[in-house]
């Protein structure tokens, strides 16, 4: 079966089964080289986000991984609001979240006992839950299939990146496949390649930064029957693990199972639970992905009477690393190709995703010839400054999880203490920081603010959702385009700007969009195409609301419109 015929909704794919076929490349045949306007490098979560979103831009795409398979195991699996949102604009976010696990909530336990809760998605009025837990070659599947349906793109498996030169005029590739090397030239590389990038090697270029001493064992269990009562460390107030425990996050500091370190457990599709056990750093890795050493710690946290199947595990160590430049030239870097951090607040798979929602709206401008190259310079920008907040929080995370000397270690037990009595010290606790989107406030490309507003919606924060017009305010922004968010006045000069208009009349219906937007009557915001607010305005004339979208596509600025 091709992978356009399979269904996106009904029956479950195997997707751990799904075997891509190679086909031989018509360069192969070609006396010179074929010129592509885009090639993208990696068909990863990140690989087939950009080169979804090019396609459904009617822009033609080649997208090249060296695999015939999707990944294997679990591996990222927590998806948030943001990227689900992204995944919806990309046509594919309803049979993940369909497949996924659902949550909100946090807890943190200190050896045998709750040290607190908490929620991320507090308020209600949105679609989309805070996170889900999906296995990464679900959310694979399910963007291939998408890939497969768009006229506009290729998917070529089985082809390695093995050169890549570059000059003022564009990218040189060269392709190794089944049946031999070949040329590809491209206007603009996108390499999503992952951490061990090729086109980072082939370039000369590295990643800097941190590795931290200390390893964590992943083990994928599936339960098979609900669990018998269990003994040992339930009996001190830890609480018991099964298929009836409810999707939310739990993080262990110090538990009775596995003292002196740390686990994290979360519920997955297929009723596949995820652990992850500290182990130090003298653990060996390979003696550590052994059955014999995996089993009895997961017996340990699950109870004597638990019946279970190892169904995949791996060995990582923390590391925050970096490109110090996302753009080369005509190459650009995104996911974990240009970015890499601790697992813990998942931050990988989500801020990759969004690399790719803001460089795919970018390119598209480029090649379009709507913006200048320079844009793209905004893109690097941009998207370093989120890498450089990710690896903040992720950090702070690992020196929190892992204390590297016996003084922080004391200072993180007494915050753990504390934390159990006073709602002060819950704030110092950290599990990991879970993923936000970065507030882009720094760009050029906004339009600063002439006029006064509460709220956290500033420009560079990306738009919210709400309850609108019976719907859904972030569906309404389907086309990927500029839009400008017109609060209550259908008169409003922002209608003469050539900007696509949404109007969200004041009704009972809207009332939760007009507080989250601090809107009054007249009031407009100018939505980027990646749902990043570049302005905003009480009540703006045209010509104020087409200087900031020529702004955000990196036109330079000769003077300033009045509101």
């Amino acid at each position: 079966m091709k992978l356009a015929d399979l269904p996106l909704r009904g029956p479950d794919v195997d997707f751990q089964a799904l075997e891509f076929d190679y086909q031989r490349a018509p360069d192969h045949d070609r006396p010179t080289p074929a010129r592509h306007p885009l090639v993208v490098v990696g068909a990863g979560p990140v690989g087939l986000a950009l080169a979804i979103d090019l396609a459904q831009r009617g822009l033609p795409v080649l997208l090249l991984d060296d695999d015939h398979r999707l990944s294997t195991g679990s591996r990222a699996i927590c998806f948030a609001k943001r990227t689900l949102e992204i995944f919806d604009r990309l046509g594919c976010g309803e049979p993940m979240v369909a497949k996924g696990v659902s949550w909100h909530t946090g807890r943190v336990f200190c050896r045998d006992q709750q040290v607190y809760s908490f929620d991320l998605l507090a308020e209600g009025g949105h679609e989309r839950p805070a996170f889900i837990n999906l296995q990464q070659y679900y959310v694979e599947g399910q963007l291939a299939m998408r890939a497969a349906r768009l006229p506009h793109l290729e998917v070529r498996w089985n082809s390695r990146l093995v050169g890549l030169a570059q000059d003022a005029g564009g990218a040189t590739l060269t392709v190794e496949s089944p049946d031999g090397r070949y040329l590809l030239q491209a206007d603009y590389v996108a390499a999503c390649d992952g951490s061990r990038s090729s086109a980072r090697k082939l370039l000369g270029l590295e990643s800097r930064g941190q590795v931290f001493r200390d390893r964590f064992l992943i083990a994928d269990v599936k339960m098979e029957a609900p669990q018998q009562a269990a003994a040992g460390p339930r009996a001190c107030g830890v609480p018991s693990v099964g298929v009836d425990t409810p999707a939310e996050r739990w993080f262990w500091f110090d538990p009775p199972f596995h003292p002196g370190q740390s686990v994290l457990l979360h519920k997955q599709a297929d009723n596949v639970w995820r652990i992850d056990f500290q182990l130090g750093w003298d653990a060996d890795p390979e003696e550590e992905k052994k059955p014999a050493n995996i089993l009895p710690r997961v017996r340990a946290l699950l109870g004597p009477g638990a019946r279970f199947e190892l169904v995949w595990a791996s060995v990582y160590t923390f590391a925050c690393m970096r490109m110090d430049k996302f753009r080369h030239g005509r190459v650009l870097f995104a996911g974990d190709a240009a970015h890499g951090v601790s697992p813990f607040g998942a931050r990988g798979a989500n801020s990759g995703v969004q690399d790719a929602d803001n460089l795919g709206w970018k390119l598209a401008a480029v090649l379009r010839g709507e913006a200048p190259d320079a844009l793209l310079d905004s893109y690097a920008s941009e998207r370093e400054d989120a890498a450089d907040e990710n690896i903040r929080h992720s950090t702070r995370s690992t020196d929190f999880i892992t204390p590297k000397s016996p003084v922080s270690r004391m200072f993180r037990d007494a915050v753990l203490q504390l934390a159990r009595r006073h709602p002060f010290a819950r704030g110092l606790v950290n599990s990991g920081r879970l993923s936000q989107p970065t507030v882009l406030a720094g760009s050029p490309l906004l339009t600063p603010d002439a006029d006064r507003f509460a709220g956290a919606l500033q420009p560079g924060a990306p738009a919210v959702d709400a309850p609108l017009n019976g719907g859904w305010l972030l569906r309404s922004l389907a086309h990927g385009g500029f839009t400008a968010l017109v609060f209550g006045d259908p008169a409003s000069e922002a209608a003469q700007a050539g900007v696509p208009l949404l109007h969200i009349p004041q009704a009972p219906g809207n009332a939760l969009a007009w507080q989250r937007y601090d809107a009054q009557p007249g009031t407009v915001y100018l939505l980027r195409p990646d749902q990043h607010i570049c302005a905003r305005w009480r009540r703006p004339s045209a010509a104020a609301v087409a200087a900031a979208r020529q702004r955000a596509l990196g036109h330079a600025q000769t003077g300033t419109e009045d509101a």
